[in-house]
């Protein structure tokens, strides 16, 4: 499981012109799944976004996590995340997952952030068409693969 995380002041999803989710302070979070994706990846993902220390505290120095600051979610699958361009210019995206895999693990890591969290998280629509909208705060942009826990 991929993510890439971008601390935001704002961000909205929108599906054919109806916003499915709208946060202000905290985490957009792309998530790309994969068919070796587990339970475990959901766990430990969930478990490191929410407790990633990347807000800042009194003196500017990026010491808070997400729990700290009592800052929210918005969450959007996005398969291009386990696109390859190691051939060609046309990316390859055979390691993402198909939606028989990926819908349960995505359900499951939105049941899993809402738990760490401890209150309900916005979303987009898996596999729909999304308008992402964000301001970037920062920027402060962090990509971690469960695969790859460094």
């Amino acid at each position: 499981m991929r993510v890439v995380i971008q601390r935001v002041t704002e961000a909205s999803i929108t599906v054919d012109s109806t916003v499915t989710g709208n946060i202000q302070q905290g985490l957009l979070v792309l998530v790309g799944i994969e068919d070796a994706d587990t339970a475990d990846d959901v766990v430990w993902l969930s478990n490191k976004i929410c407790h990633l220390r990347i807000f800042n505290d009194n003196e500017g120095i990026m010491n808070k996590s997400l729990i700290d600051c009592g800052g929210n979610i918005l969450l959007a699958s996005q398969f291009t995340l386990h696109a390859s361009t190691k051939k060609g210019n046309r990316p390859s995206y055979i390691k993402a997952s198909k939606p028989p895999i990926a819908v349960p693990l995505y359900e499951a890591m939105i049941q899993q952030l809402q738990t760490h969290l401890g209150k309900p998280i916005q979303t987009g629509i898996f596999g729909a068409d999304m308008k992402v909208q964000l301001l970037n705060d920062g920027p402060v942009t962090i990509v971690i693969d469960s695969k790859n826990r460094e």
